[in-house]
């Protein structure tokens, strides 16, 4: 298994509960094939640049274990999300 970190950047205008109902879901997705290791709440912040329309997003670093075949998976699901604007993926050096 491999170490990665995960930036989630959702719609600002989500309420708190849908946004953390998502956010365990993507943790789901992750821990049937790894292991969530620390998630960071860094808040609602202002966008360097405006992503249709939207001026701020809700970050979320997420770090996790998982096997690379399991990254595109999980790549696909947020893809996939209406409620996500931006997300990165990286491996981790040990």
């Amino acid at each position: 298994m491999n170490k990665y970190e995960a930036v989630l950047i959702f719609k600002a205008d989500m309420a708190d509960s849908e946004r953390e109902s998502l956010l365990d879901r993507f943790k789901d997705i992750i821990g049937q094939d790894g292991e969530v290791t620390n998630v960071d709440d860094w808040g609602k912040r202002k966008l360097a640049y405006e992503i249709n329309d939207l001026k701020e997003g809700y970050y979320y670093i997420v770090d996790f274990d998982s096997n690379p075949d399991h990254i595109k998976e999980f790549e696909r699901r947020l893809r996939l999300s209406d409620f996500v604007i931006r997300y990165m993926v990286i491996r981790k050096e040990d």
